[in-house]
């Protein structure tokens, strides 16, 4: 007689949370089903069921992980005022992603990173920048918008391989620069 099948329709979504977990500790290369599964405390056959190859997970880990941006610039009140001073308000929510918890925000670079050796990460890393660029576009056009999404990658990334502390005053000099018509 079959086993009745446990209902579990957060399942998944913890199967995610643990990809997450684990990548934050040892890496994308310390990613398996195996250590995804232990993490999460489910069967194994679980992982598989839910992520047929790694690259499945990873991409659901990348989606999770891009939301945390995400939501900072879409809940950012300054970023839908008219009037609003971009690069400042731009310099100020770059502080507050970067200030909150280190590991995260390397992650979620790592992840987007891994896009360049793992074709199938591409297309999310791709949607999370023209997001941002969506975002960024009423406030200017969409080439300016791409050159800030650009500029602030790199200012985030030098900070964290630097371990400089975050310069507030010269992401705003450069974000106004970068917004300053010839």
């Amino acid at each position: 007689m079959p086993r009745p099948r446990r209902h579990d329709p957060a399942r998944r979504e913890r199967i995610v949370d643990a990809a997450l977990r684990v990548a934050s500790r040892s890496g994308i290369a310390g990613l398996s089903h195996r250590t995804v599964a232990a993490e999460a405390d489910v069967p194994l056959g679980s992982t598989t069921y839910h992520f047929a190859s790694l690259d499945e997970l990873l991409v659901a880990a990348l989606r999770k992980a891009n939301e945390g941006f995400d939501r900072l610039l879409r809940e950012n009140p300054a970023l839908t005022a008219p009037g609003t001073d971009l690069a400042a308000a731009l310099a100020r929510l770059l502080g507050e992603w970067l200030g909150g918890e280190r590991a995260r925000v390397e992650l979620e670079y790592e992840l987007y990173l891994a896009a360049l050796r793992r074709p199938a990460l591409r297309p999310v890393a791709v949607e999370w920048a023209e997001t941002v660029v969506a975002a960024l576009s009423p406030h200017t056009d969409p080439v300016t918008a791409r050159a800030l999404v650009a500029l602030m990658d790199g200012i985030c990334l030098q900070s964290l391989l630097t371990d400089e502390p975050y310069d507030e005053a010269y992401a705003r000099e450069m974000l106004g620069r970068v917004l300053r018509k010839p």
